[in-house]
């Protein structure tokens, strides 16, 4: 099970007679946007997969890993946000602002409980800009339009996508987005993965039953993928060391407990 951060289907109108995901995953980090059937729906997952809660940490762990090596280590000034979720505390441009005060991000997303809290996301630096658009991650060239209104897309971007690939459930077209943004970006950007597995080694077995309760429960559908499906989008790119390993432990130390979910950091050479 995973991500806290939204699918893009178009844009869509609130609901909260149904568990979505962003604002469950909301739920397990301890947040407060989040409704009743998300508490519930929620809290029956983590019932039937415990390991959850670590797997939403870890993936927030990753993110403030990820971006602070690519400002403080490889100098990127530009982040594409891509299937933001709710803001949190050190969201991707606090962060990178934090390190490099010039620095310019994009956040994409189509929540509408996510558009309604985009406000939280578009505080920047003096210096920096951040940006919000409301898009479908299937629509790469929409993307990659809105995007080049605040990145100047002849210089290198960190494309982020933590947990939004998993809603795009055939593969093909999931490698297809990854590769048509990468496209659109210069030699020496970055792109930033996180995934679910299934893989028994990751301890992933437990996500087959609950994503089937999730599918059957809440919205929007949702899959995991085995670690070769998952280095797939990796194709044409340079992963940065340790590679594709649990999120947890990506730059973490070897002592960071597994969890079933994917990360990894790669350049375009």
């Amino acid at each position: 099970m995973s991500n806290g951060h939204s699918p893009a289907t178009g844009t869509a109108r609130l609901d909260t007679s149904v568990a979505h995901n962003a604002r469950v995953w909301n739920h397990w980090l301890g947040g407060k946007d989040n409704y009743e059937v998300d508490q519930r729906v929620g809290e029956q997952i983590a019932g039937m997969f415990p390991v959850i809660r670590a797997v939403a940490r870890a993936d927030r762990d990753f993110l403030g890993r990820a971006v602070r090596y690519l400002a403080a280590e490889r100098g990127i000034r530009q982040f594409l946000d891509i299937g933001t979720g709710l803001p949190t505390a050190d969201n991707t441009h606090e962060i990178a602002q934090r390190i490099a005060p010039g620095s310019r991000i994009v956040y994409v997303d189509n929540d509408p409980i996510v558009l309604v809290h985009a406000r939280s996301l578009l505080t920047s630096s003096p210096e920096g800009a951040t940006d919000y658009i409301d898009a479908d991650v299937r629509d790469p060239d929409v993307i990659v339009r809105g995007a080049a209104a605040t990145l100047d897309l002849e210089r290198p971007v960190a494309v982020m996508m933590l947990g939004i690939l998993n809603f795009v459930p055939d593969t093909g077209e999931a490698r297809d987005v990854v590769r048509r943004i990468m496209a659109a970006v210069p030699s020496g950007s970055h792109l930033v993965l996180t995934h679910p597995t299934y893989d028994a080694e990751a301890g992933g077995a437990g996500n087959v039953p609950a994503m089937e309760f999730w599918n059957a429960h809440a919205t929007p559908p949702i899959t995991a993928r085995s670690r070769d499906e998952i280095a797939g989008f990796l194709d044409g790119l340079e992963p940065v060391e340790p590679g594709l390993v649990p999120c947890s432990r990506w730059r973490a130390g070897a002592e960071a407990a597994v969890v079933p979910q994917y990360g990894a950091v790669a350049v375009k050479p």
